[in-house]
């Protein structure tokens, strides 16, 4: 039956079906053919159960959040704020990318969206510059896999549910290792900047930052009301998330005055749609690991890594190859749903914390935001630097390289994303 239930599923990838289709219609063989015709049911409840989660509310308001941000200009106001603050440094308008996108990181939670509302600002910027598109492109790319990393983030909540960890647990854990992600990404932009000659920001640019602050400080108060308010104790992430879209909205309206009716209706639109995407791979995914547990794959897939290897690094180090080659031909949030079900029995039976391993399982997974023949950050920053793919992809390998080693690095000192999470009592 797994055999069964994984060549129905390739065959179904090979002639490009959708994967929430794929996943309920390789469920839906599996069930009808191998099950008493009374568990045909599973795959209709599973598709209902599976999203019937109040943490799973915070993704279509995240969502909404980061779009009202940029069409709004609260983004845009984070920008020149990266850039006045390290744009007159060699390579600062690359630089102030990879701040830009830290910033709205620590709103968004989105790794794509990212790279929609910082890159369609400062890439044009970049490009009169004289940066190349292509390295404009890639760098883009890069810096918005920190989205999803930093908290908010989608791909935790989604981790969160699946597994039943704390969010707010999650959330701490992704606070060191995105502003480490952040550092490497600007230290390779300096050496890449000086190598190439690109020049730090025009005095014109620099000068605009007089009032800078005093605009973007509307922009910055909102991760400080949002991750504050939840690592207060006041609001759960699924309110915080409300919270945002509230102060947005006045924001935008009140303060910026670019939110229209129409914007909004857009948004609501756009979020919609983008939260539907996630919640059918869900209901599509449910079924399908719900089947894997009932054949007892977890168990499997346990007894032979440990068969492998007794080593609690060598084996984290086997799932991570597992997850990286995963995420070059599957989304974030369907390898969290498929294998985090699987691999997290493996995670405690070497006695890893499971916070940590959804940590490193997200990280991880962001590498596959970059990864051909995924990559979805690669085809949004593709469209908006107007590069060929090949030359994007050709200048991201470093950067992947790069974020690669840093994994290592996070999986050999599990503190880094530990320290938070005990510092606020979130975890033991």
């Amino acid at each position: 039956m797994v055999a069964l239930l994984f060549i129905s599923l390739a065959v179904c990838l090979l002639f490009t079906v959708p994967i929430a289709i794929s996943l309920a219609l390789s469920s839906l063989c599996v069930i009808s053919i191998g099950y008493p015709p009374g568990m045909m049911n599973m795959l209709a409840q599973s598709m209902v159960t599976s999203v019937d989660n109040y943490s799973l509310m915070a993704i279509p308001f995240f969502m909404l959040l980061g779009i009202i941000m940029e069409k709004t200009g609260i983004a845009q106001g984070l920008i020149k704020l990266a850039e006045r603050v390290v744009g007159s440094k060699p390579g600062g308008m690359g630089t102030a990318a990879i701040v830009a996108c830290c910033f709205f990181a620590a709103i968004s939670g989105s790794g794509p969206a990212c790279v929609a509302a910082i890159g369609s600002i400062i890439i044009p910027a970049m490009r009169r510059q004289n940066y190349d598109p292509a390295y404009c492109g890639a760098l883009l790319a890069s810096g918005s896999t920190i989205g999803p990393v930093i908290p908010p983030s989608i791909p935790m909540i989604v981790y969160g549910a699946t597994v039943g960890v704390s969010v707010t647990g999650l959330f701490a854990s992704g606070v060191i290792p995105g502003i480490l992600m952040g550092l490497v990404l600007v230290l390779y932009n300096k050496f890449v900047s000086k190598k190439r000659g690109y020049a730090p920001a025009t005095q014109d640019v620099q000068e605009k930052g007089a009032n800078v602050f005093k605009e973007a400080i509307w922009a910055i108060i909102m991760p400080v009301i949002v991750l504050g308010g939840i690592y207060a104790g006041i609001f759960t992430p699924t309110e915080a998330a409300v919270v945002g879209v509230v102060y947005a909205l006045f924001v935008g309206k009140f303060i910026y005055h670019q939110l229209t009716l129409r914007k909004f209706l857009d948004g609501l639109l756009e979020a919609s749609v983008l939260s539907a995407t996630v919640m059918i791979v869900m209901g599509g995914a449910s079924t399908f690991g719900r089947i894997l547990t009932l054949e007892k794959v977890p168990t499997l897939l346990t007894d032979t890594l440990l068969s492998i290897s007794s080593s609690p690094i060598v084996v984290m180090l086997m799932m991570n190859v597992l997850l990286l080659i995963a995420g070059m031909f599957i989304d974030t949030t369907s390898n969290i749903i498929l294998f985090a079900p699987l691999l997290c029995p493996v995670a405690t039976a070497m006695g890893f914390d499971l916070t940590y391993f959804g940590l490193v399982m997200c990280v991880n997974l962001c590498i596959g935001f970059l990864t051909p023949p995924l990559g979805v950050n690669l085809f949004v920053a593709q469209k908006i630097s107007g590069a060929k793919l090949e030359s994007i992809i050709k200048e991201v390998w470093p950067m992947i390289g790069i974020l690669a080693i840093l994994l290592v690095v996070i999986i050999a000192f599990p503190d880094l994303s530990l320290f938070l999470p005990r510092l606020l009592g979130l975890i033991s």
